[in-house]
């Protein structure tokens, strides 16, 4: 097993993307704490499904945008397994809307989930792992849109810009810890936030024709990419970023 006895967060690990790293972190032999803000039952039908099969996992509520309650969350994870491993941020929100029409209280909603989360977050980590010794590492689903920008949809883009340079600079900062950090953009992918996008027959048919493998992802491809960094097998990779987008932001072709 990939994971044997390594301690893994994940934040807004009760469904999408983060329901799918959960289940391939447990099926590899991780040991799970499940961050959500809401669906407790869901988190509750999560954890049954992993002790069925023998994994251990526990639940925490938690508001990521809340730094106290990140602290709770690392501590959660102490006292139930005694350590901490890898932390990845997965938590994120969006409003789709663009530079004149976003309201200063959404703006600051979606950096406060999506990058102040993820900020202070790997903090805590972060002081953990220092404390623990042995190093660590932190994983963030970022976003292909880091780079690549999505107009109708601003201050995603600004927050996944800024979980970029986050990883940049603390994969710096965190080197001489032996603590290491990694982005995970994904493309599109087939989850809960793209569900009006599915919807849509017309929108579908033009997604899938800018992405040069001619579908959305799935939120277990994104998955197996995180349980392989987490494996130890990428153990020199830090301050960059792992794209996984099917080649859409390659995808556009000169005139």
């Amino acid at each position: 097993m990939l994971l044997k006895d390594k301690t893994i967060i994940v934040t807004g690990g009760n469904s999408g993307i983060g329901e799918a790293i959960v289940l391939a972190a447990a099926a590899e032999g991780a040991n799970l704490v499940i961050d959500y803000v809401a669906h407790p039952e869901e988190t509750a039908d999560l954890i049954t499904r992993i002790e069925q099969t023998g994994g251990h996992a526990v639940g925490i509520q938690a508001d990521v945008s809340k730094s106290g309650d990140l602290h709770a969350m690392v501590q959660k994870a102490v006292d139930t397994f005694g350590r901490l491993d890898v932390l990845v941020n997965n938590a994120g929100i969006e409003n789709r809307t663009s530079l004149l029409d976003t309201s200063e209280a959404d703006f600051e909603k979606v950096i406060a989930v999506n990058m102040k989360s993820a900020f202070f977050g790997s903090q805590a980590a972060a002081k953990q792992f220092i404390a623990q010794g042995e190093g660590g590492l932190i994983i963030n689903i970022s976003s292909v849109h880091e780079d690549w920008p999505m107009p109708g949809n601003i201050a995603y883009c600004v927050s996944k810009g800024g979980i970029r340079m986050l990883t940049r600079t603390a994969g710096v900062e965190l080197g001489e810890h032996g603590i290491r950090m990694v982005n995970v953009a994904p493309g599109a992918v087939s989850t809960p936030i793209n569900a009006s996008t599915e919807a849509d027959p017309a929108k579908m048919k033009a997604l899938n024709a800018a992405i040069p493998l001619g579908r959305m992802a799935q939120s277990d491809e994104v998955a197996d990419v995180v349980v392989f960094l987490a494996s130890g097998k990428a153990a020199y990779m830090t301050s960059t970023t792992v794209t996984v987008d099917g080649g859409i932001s390659q995808g556009s072709v000169g005139l």
